[in-house]
């Protein structure tokens, strides 16, 4: 582009070289003027022709191949920079759905967990309501043998004092069919009374 605008000033300066020649010498004949004016206008433009010939031959091509070099060079500059542009959008949307993915993914793991957090506090619920169930029916079976044996003690220990009562009541010794059928109506006695209360 440089090189175009040169070769043109170059050219308009050899075509006005003549003209201003011919305002410094004015004071010459018009004929002379006319006539040298002419030749110099011919040879001006004999060698701004030739200039131009040999500038086409020569440098113009250097200077087109040049502009052209560079004309591609910059293509193929903004063509790899859009291409890197493209690569860049998609591996930010490749990362954008890996994140996704991962967000997702550790979402489904944190609800699985929740969910087995969940079904764990509930199985350890329903063993500790079985374990305590069967403490209970444990307790209660060993309080109503604990019962069981304080009231057949009770009964013995009752007996022994009906009989040394009767004993002494009677003034004699009671034998032990006599003791034994004072016992069973005493037991007989009480556990009626008990069952009633």
């Amino acid at each position: 582009m440089k090189s175009r605008t040169l070769l043109f000033a170059t050219s308009i300066f050899g075509l006005a070289a003549p003209l201003m020649a011919a305002e410094a010498g004015h004071g010459a004949a018009t004929t002379r003027v006319e006539h040298v004016n002419l030749f110099q206008f011919v040879a001006a433009i004999l060698v701004f022709g030739i200039a131009f010939f040999v500038l086409s031959v020569t440098a113009w091509p250097k200077i087109s191949k040049g502009l052209s070099e560079r004309e591609n060079k910059i293509r193929n500059e903004i063509e790899a920079a859009e291409k890197a542009r493209k690569s860049a959008d998609e591996a930010l949307k490749d990362y954008e759905k890996s994140l996704a993915e991962a967000r997702a993914e550790a979402q489904a793991m944190i609800d699985q967990t929740k969910a087995e957090q969940v079904r764990v506090v509930a199985e350890q619920r329903v063993k500790a309501e079985a374990e305590i169930a069967e403490m209970r029916a444990s307790a209660l079976t060993s309080i109503d043998a604990a019962k069981r044996a304080a009231v057949s003690d009770l009964y013995a220990e009752a007996a022994a004092i009906a009989t040394s009562a009767a004993s002494k009541i009677l003034q004699r010794e009671v034998n032990e069919a006599d003791q034994r059928r004072i016992v069973e109506e005493s037991i007989a006695e009480f556990t009626r009374d008990y069952a009633r209360s």
